[in-house]
């Protein structure tokens, strides 16, 4: 079957993914025809290009409907380039699974489409060339590309704010007849919004409505702009780099977007949700098949306090937990005994470390773990060897103050000697201790950065960890910005998983959890189980609900093992035992969020190979027995001995533990071989 269908007169061309079309018309410019469920090319061509009813000279009569409109003539709308000239649609061509529309005129212009017939998810990227003989380019709006959402009667907006320690709040508001910017001028992804966005009607819910949904893939400084006109349009761009970055380009050169892929689902947020994580696990992921280890992390233990005999005692107690993987978190390095010293300086605390880390790593894979590390690449303590043999290596502007926070700098990644010594440095350290893991940190905003450093710096980024995974391709990484401030899918195509959030409060998490899965795949969503008052919190939390938040993504430990009870100890290695044994489901399974982290009750269910996880938390409140209504099951299969029907109309009974405080229960079910029922009325006296 034909991915890309070009009509008879090879104007229109439909892009045809698992389960819907998105089908352009090309004259001067790209036009957008339909985007939703599956039509064949004759009919798209039949569809007549949008036209505004404003016929006047105040309006731009194409706003919000080119799929990549250049500034210059009657455009009012944000441009997708802007470089002081014109292009216009040349031709086409189909390599496989990828259409590729050229445009010319003052620069060459390639916009690619990609398109797989496993997955809803398309993907977009613009690519510029400056052909001219002799001169400098300055391109002042580089987008990826501008999808343009099907006329509606309204649009409403979904995405996500917050920040330190309070990511993911998930926001749904009517889109104003404005231009709305979700934005980071931070140099990395940020805390406070994330490159993703959801557009439905305002009918949509969870389970129902179409939904229209766009993600960049870059991990610097970003920015998502949603346009609604007056005359009904309303359209999403995407770009790296923020509002003040501009691209210079000498004859010969070319600058690359990063993709801006997007995705229609007809069945509401869980639907596109469900997309999302597909597409990862299909095509982002490099080792999606995996499933990712229980870890421990000594940072909420022991802070910078970091000792070869402090780091044992911890091992062999999450050794005896079934932990798989132990991570030492900061404070192994240099002259590392707080945060003013010893960024840069990559090798072991000599008083701390007298004989290095091998002993201690040697010693941890002899309790049956591997050995991983905390790491900080792109940074540099002035007090530090490093910063005193490079200062020339920091992310500055001539003539203005640096500017510290944590007491630290960012090291210029767009230099290829900073990028050789950051390589070279995790390179030894890799060799030298034999690690699986690294936990690659970034813990402060870009300030008096040169403007080209919002995009370049994220790309050397990614060349040094393409580097060292190529090297050592057993090694998996984890990418953390002070918690969950650098969660994309550019980054995602480089590491295994992300460390959410600083915020360890399970009650908390619950909040930032439910806006990291509206499109991130929950097999890559890190949460601890620590300790109970929660250190940033204050708040107390039983332990069965610290784990059961944490068992809803990949499971870690970072409390103070050495303090828990013999009590504490048991019920861990209960629960440690009993997410190994459902991890593939909760990793690799389909996510429904049945009920979400808004009142008093919330619940998530993981379906994977007729098996089924199904958490249920309640905050507050007295009820014992609440009734849940599951999801994504076959009607005619029964399970546990309940019909697939029963349980998706009337629901499953599951008992909670006493108490007023949260509370929490895991309940799993198996499809029943060989048993099939007769798809009929719910028998609700059958679940009780």
């Amino acid at each position: 079957m034909s991915l890309i269908e070009p009509s008879a007169d090879g104007v229109t061309i439909a892009l045809h993914t698992a389960n819907t079309t998105y089908a352009v018309r090309l004259d001067r410019n790209v036009r957008p025809i339909h985007w939703g469920p599956r039509i064949t090319v004759a009919e798209a061509a039949a569809i007549p290009a949008w036209e505004s009813p404003y016929q006047d000279t105040f309006e731009g009569w194409r706003d919000g409907a080119e799929d990549f409109p250049v500034a210059g003539g009657a455009m009012f709308g944000p441009a997708a380039l802007s470089f002081g000239g014109e292009v216009a649609v040349e031709g086409f061509e189909i390599r496989g699974d990828e259409l590729i529309i050229r445009m010319s005129g003052g620069v060459e212009v390639d916009l690619h489409y990609r398109v797989r017939a496993d997955t809803d998810v398309i993907e977009r990227w613009s690519v510029v060339r400056h052909t001219g003989p002799a001169g400098e380019i300055e391109l002042q709006d580089h987008a990826a590309a501008v999808w343009c959402v099907p006329p509606r009667a309204d649009y409403w907006l979904s995405h996500v704010t917050g920040g330190w320690v309070r990511e993911g709040t998930l926001h749904r508001v009517p889109v104003p007849v404005a231009e709305t910017t979700l934005i980071s001028r931070r140099g990395v992804t940020s805390h406070a919004t994330n490159p993703w966005v959801m557009l439905d009607d305002g009918t949509a819910t969870e389970e129902t409505g179409e939904i229209w949904s766009a993600a960049l893939a870059f991990s610097g400084s970003w920015r998502i702009t949603v346009s609604r006109t007056s005359a009904g349009r309303c359209s999403i761009l995407g770009a790296a780099g923020d509002d003040r970055t501009v691209t210079r380009l000498l004859p010969g050169e070319q600058a690359v977007s990063p993709v801006f892929a997007a995705l229609y689902a007809a069945g509401g947020f869980g639907a596109a949700s469900r997309a999302w994580h597909d597409y990862q696990r299909k095509h982002v992921l490099r080792h999606a098949g995996e499933v990712r280890p229980v870890l421990y992390n000594s940072w909420e233990a022991t802070s910078f306090d970091v000792t070869d005999e402090g780091q044992r005692a911890l091992a062999e107690r999450a050794a005896k937990l079934g932990v798989e993987l132990f991570v030492v978190d900061d404070g192994w390095f240099g002259a590392r005994t707080s945060d003013r010293a010893g960024l840069g300086d990559w090798f072991p605390n000599p008083h701390r470390f007298p004989a290095g880390l091998r002993p201690l790593a040697d010693h941890i894979r002899s309790l049956g773990m591997d050995f991983g590390l905390w790491v900080e690449p792109e940074m540099v303590n002035p007090d530090s060897d490093l910063y005193r043999a490079h200062p020339e290596w920091t992310l500055h502007r001539p003539g203005v103050r640096a500017t510290e926070l944590r007491n630290q700098l960012v090291l210029d990644f767009t230099r290829a000697d900073v990028r050789d010594w950051a390589f070279e440095q995790l390179d030894r350290i890799v060799l030298a201790t034999g690690l699986a893991f690294l936990k690659w940190d970034f813990n402060r905003s870009f300030t008096q950065a040169r403007p080209a450093s919002s995009i370049g710096h994220a790309q050397g980024v990614y060349q040094v960890i393409d580097r060292l995974r190529a090297a050592h391709p057993g090694v998996r990484v984890e990418a953390c910005a002070g918690g969950g401030g650098r969660a994309d899918l550019g980054i995602l195509a480089r590491t295994d998983q992300v460390w959410t959030s600083d915020n360890t409060d399970a009650v908390d998490r619950l909040t930032i959890q439910h806006g990291y899965t509206q499109v991130y795949a929950p097999g890559t969503m890190v949460a601890w189980v620590t300790d109970s008052p929660n250190p940033i919190t204050g708040r107390r939390v039983p332990l069965p609900f610290r784990f059961h938040v944490a068992m809803a993504g990949v499971l870690g430990l970072g409390g103070d093992l050495t303090r828990w009870t013999a009590d504490e100890l048991d019920l861990a290695a209960e629960m440690v035992a009993r997410y190994r044994e459902i991890s593939p489901i909760v990793q690799h399974g389909t996510l429904f969020r049945l009920l979400p982290p808004q009142g008093s009750l919330s619940a998530s269910q993981y379906v994977r190979d007729g098996r089924i996880v199904l958490l249920v938390w309640r905050v507050s409140g007295v009820d014992r027995t609440v009734r849940i209504r599951l999801r994504g099951l076959d009607p005619a299969m029964t399970y546990s001995g309940v019909s697939g029907a029963a349980l998706m109309a009337a629901g499953l009974s599951v008992e909670l533990p006493a108490g007023e405080g949260p509370v929490s229960a895991l309940v799993q079910l198996q499809a029943d071989p060989l048993t099939v029922q007769p798809v009929g009325p719910a028998e609700p006296e059958s679940l009780k």
